[in-house]
């Protein structure tokens, strides 16, 4: 241990058990950040992967760029599947889908996701605002509204809706029958 260069490398303790001349390379390279980490005949190979002892969490991946055993604080946790990465620490592993942007449904629609983890993906539901049966899971729904099923017009009188979006409410026109076919109103019988 007492050899010059030293035997171990920077960051090392040297402990030879046996001094006897005749006693050679038994001495041991024991790593200062790491007691655990030593190598009998020669240098240790010092390194400290913070990712060792799991501290981003469950669903995450851990990467340590710099083991040496002076560099603490620079590994990242990345949530699974997604671009959500913290330095130094476990990430938030959410992914409220609603919150996207552009939002993922339509003019009046609610967006609802009911499970907002990183790794839970199109599993949001659009609901029309108008009628909140018509639905549809991952993406926008066909939210359309026939205002002339049923008739809304008087007796004999005909329907039509041109537009049956269910943002265009009241657009609908009564036309009363022959001979009267001129007599119409929007949103009402004629």
């Amino acid at each position: 241990c007492k050899a010059t260069p030293a035997p171990c490398g920077t960051g090392q303790t040297c402990n030879d058990p046996n001094t006897a001349a005749n006693k050679l390379h038994d001495f041991t390279c024991t790593c200062d950040s790491d007691n655990s980490i030593k190598k009998v005949d020669g240098p240790a190979t010092c390194t400290k992967d913070e990712c060792t002892g799991k501290p981003c969490g469950t669903g995450q991946d851990c990467k340590d760029p710099n083991t040496s055993p002076g560099s603490t604080g620079d590994y990242t946790c990345t949530c699974t599947g997604t671009s959500i990465v913290v330095t130094g620490g476990p990430a938030t592993c959410t992914n409220d889908e609603c919150k996207a942007t552009p939002a993922p449904c339509g003019t009046g629609q609610t967006c609802n996701d009911p499970n907002t983890a990183a790794n839970k993906l199109h599993d949001f539901t659009c609901t029309c605002d108008n009628d909140n049966s018509i639905k549809k899971i991952d993406g926008p729904a066909t939210c359309t509204k026939d205002e002339c099923s049923p008739n809304p017009c008087g007796t004999g009188q005909t329907c039509n809706d041109p537009n049956p979006s269910a943002a265009v409410l009241k657009d609908f026109v009564c036309t009363c029958p022959a001979p009267n076919t001129m007599m119409t109103n929007v949103g009402g019988p004629a």
